[in-house]
């Protein structure tokens, strides 16, 4: 299987990184990264990873803004893409259709082609905008899936909360992580 997955600007550029980092570990999985220009700081500022450090847990690593990458085209066969964590402007270019980068682009060719496309929006508190380009983006066909916290596998970490999200990206193309605690009903 082939996966995308783009890191944006937006704040939470170690969920990108986690992910990957837990992609990696599925050999049937071959991962396409695209990394934008805003989150090249946005790990910096946040991280101890490089962009080359984040490019190297990818099979195969395209700059934004080319535009030729086999991933902007729907006849290169994906299973979908993952955008963690998602920006608002490129929530908001997704919901309109707008292919400014190559995120953006790969983004639009998985809902043209009818392939899953989930979101990781970060941002506290969602404004009436946000609110309507993720219901605008949900009516297109993307998943939306938020870095909630959750409590019932009782975390002890921020990376048991992280392994929980990847878990439930995990689980939206029937893959499994052994790091994901699922609901287990009480006895």
């Amino acid at each position: 299987m082939k996966l995308i997955v783009g890191i944006t600007g937006a704040s939470g550029a170690i969920l990108g990184v986690e992910l990957l980092k837990a992609l990696h570990t599925v050999s049937v999985c071959e991962t396409h990264l695209v990394i934008s220009k805003h989150a090249y700081e946005t790990l910096s500022l946040e991280t101890s990873y490089s962009v080359a450090d984040v490019a190297a847990l990818a099979d195969v690593y395209y700059p934004d803004d080319k535009m030729s990458a086999a991933i902007a085209s729907g006849s290169f066969k994906t299973e979908g893409m993952v955008v963690i964590p998602c920006s608002m402007r490129t929530l908001a270019a997704i919901a309109s259709g707008n292919d400014g980068n190559l995120i953006q682009r790969a983004a639009d060719v998985c809902l043209k082609e009818g392939r899953k496309v989930v979101l990781v929006p970060r941002e506290i508190p969602l404004n009436r905008i946000h609110l309507r380009n993720l219901n605008t983006a949900s009516e297109a066909g993307c998943v939306i899936l938020p870095p909630m916290l959750t409590f019932y596998h009782h975390p002890q970490s921020i990376a048991d909360m992280i392994d929980y999200l990847i878990g439930k990206i995990f689980l939206q193309f029937n893959l499994n992580y052994a790091k994901f605690a699922e609901w287990k009903t009480p006895s």
